[in-house]
C-alpha cells in the first residue's frame, strides 16, 4: 500500500470498528420491491413518497405527449449560456402560478440549491439562525457563506426568539433556516410561528426546505407551507423534485428580485450544466398532476399514522408527524443488526448512523410510500418489536 494511503485506510478501519463503515449497495428495483439474491423485499427506504417513480401508466402518458424538442438527454450547457430551454421557462411559470408567488427558479439538484442560495444572499453583515437538525446540504451552504451562524436547539423556538431579540440590531439581515418535514425525525416545523417571529423584527427572512413536504402535504400537494397557510410569507420556499415528484432537480419560490439576484450571484446555478430538457419536461408533467393525487396523499397519511402509533406502543420515542418514521435504537452496531433482521423478514429497511445522525441515536428510518398497501402494513406491524 502506498504510504499516503495508510492515513485513509486507518480512518476506514476505525469506521469499521465503530460500525459506521459504508458501502454502495447494489439492488434491483421491481416497482415497490427491492429484488436481491432471488428474494423480494418491500422497499421501506425509498423517497418515492407517492409511488410515482414506478407508475408505468403515468410514464406512458408522459411519453405519448412528449414534444420532440424536449426529448433531449443533455442540455450541454449552463442555463446562462445555451442551456435555458423553453421548457425551463414553462415549468417555472407553471410553478409560480400554482404557488401564487412572483417567481420560481429551478436548479440541478437539492444539494446545489442548499449550497448555493445562502452563500449568494448573505455576507459578513448577515446572521443565519438554523435549526440544529437541518440537512447536511444546508450546513454546507452555511459553511460556504460569509455569514455568522448560530444553530438553535431543534424546534426550540424560545431559544430562537431569544437569539432574534439579542441579535437583530447588530446585523443588516437575519435569515431563519429550517426544514418543513425534518428528514431524520419526521417531525414538522410550525411555519406560521416562524412567520410570526420573522415579522416581529426588522430585516428578518425565512428559508424553508420542503424537500420532504412537497407532493405529500397540503390539499394540492404543495407542501407544509400550503397545509399551514403561509406560502406568501416565506422568502425562500425551497424544495426538490427527486423525492415525491419522482424526478430530479430542485426549486425556490420567491420574489422576483431574489430570483434575479440568484441568477447573477448563485455559483451552483451559474457554473453547472443545466438539467436535460427531458427531465425538466417530466418534472413539469408530474407537477401538473399533483393536484389530482390527493387519494395517494391520504393513503400515505393513514399508513404513516398506523406505523407511528405502533412504534410508540412498543415503547420507542417517536417524534414523527409524517411519513418518515424513525425507530431509534442507539448504537450503530445495534442499528445494523436490527436492519438485517427486518431484511431477513422481507422488509428493505436501512440503518442510519453517525455522522448522518448524532452519536447514540442510530436508527432505522422507515420511509413510507403510497405504494405500501394496508396488507403490507399489517405484515410489518406483526414483526415490529
Amino acid at each position: 500500500m502506498d504510504t499516503t494511503d495508510s492515513y485513509y485506510q486507518e480512518i476506514l478501519d476505525g469506521l469499521q470498528q465503530e460500525g459506521n463503515l459504508r458501502s454502495l449497495p447494489e439492488a434491483e428495483h421491481c416497482e415497490k420491491w427491492i429484488c436481491r439474491d432471488g428474494e423480494r423485499l418491500l422497499n421501506l427506504s425509498s423517497n418515492d413518497y407517492l409511488g410515482l417513480a414506478a407508475d408505468r401508466q403515468l410514464r406512458d402518458s408522459f411519453m405519448a405527449g412528449l414534444d420532440e424538442e424536449e426529448f433531449l438527454f443533455s442540455s450541454s450547457s449552463s442555463r446562462l449560456l445555451t442551456g435555458n430551454f423553453s421548457v425551463y421557462t414553462e415549468l417555472e411559470k407553471l410553478m409560480a402560478e400554482t404557488f401564487g408567488t412572483e417567481s420560481t427558479l429551478v436548479f440541478s439538484s437539492g444539494y446545489h440549491m442548499n449550497t448555493g442560495i445562502l452563500p449568494a444572499v448573505t455576507d459578513s453583515h448577515t446572521l443565519i439562525l438554523a435549526d440544529k437538525l437541518v440537512h447536511a446540504s444546508i450546513i454546507d451552504g452555511i459553511r460556504l457563506s460569509a455569514a455568522r451562524c448560530i444553530r438553535y436547539r431543534h424546534q426550540d423556538y424560545r431559544q430562537l426568539e431569544t437569539l432574534l431579540s439579542k441579535n437583530h440590531a447588530d446585523y443588516e439581515r437575519i435569515i431563519i433556516v429550517t426544514e418543513s418535514v425534518f428528514s431524520m425525525d419526521g417531525d414538522v416545523a410550525p411555519l406560521p410561528l416562524l412567520v410570526e417571529m420573522k415579522k416581529r423584527y426588522p430585516h428578518v427572512m425565512l428559508y424553508v426546505d420542503e424537500a420532504h413536504g412537497i407532493g405529500v402535504r397540503g390539499k394540492h400537494g404543495l407542501g407544509v407551507a400550503e397545509e399551514q397557510g403561509c406560502i406568501q410569507d416565506i422568502d425562500f420556499l425551497c424544495g426538490t423534485f427527486g423525492k415525491a415528484m419522482a424526478s430530479v432537480g430542485a426549486y425556490v419560490a420567491c420574489r422576483k428580485v431574489l430570483r434575479e439576484f440568484l441568477v447573477n450571484r448563485m455559483r451552483t446555478l451559474i457554473f453547472t450544466t443545466a438539467l436535460p430538457p427531458v427531465n425538466v419536461a417530466w418534472t413539469k408533467f408530474v407537477f401538473g398532476h399533483l393536484d389530482g393525487l390527493q387519494e395517494k396523499r391520504e393513503h400515505l397519511a393513514a399508513i404513516s399514522a398506523r406505523l407511528r402509533d405502533a412504534v410508540r406502543a412498543k415503547g420507542y420515542d417517536c417524534p414523527s408527524e409524517s411519513h418518515i418514521v424513525p425507530l431509534t435504537v442507539g448504537e450503530s452496531g445495534k442499528a445494523v443488526l436490527k436492519a438485517c433482521e427486518f431484511q431477513r423478514k422481507g422488509f428493505y429497511v436501512l440503518p442510519v448512523r453517525p455522522p448522518t445522525v448524532p452519536e447514540g441515536t442510530s436508527r432505522l428510518r422507515f420511509s413510507l410510500t403510497a405504494a405500501v398497501t394496508d396488507e403490507d402494513m399489517d405484515r410489518l406491524l406483526e414483526i415490529l418489536d
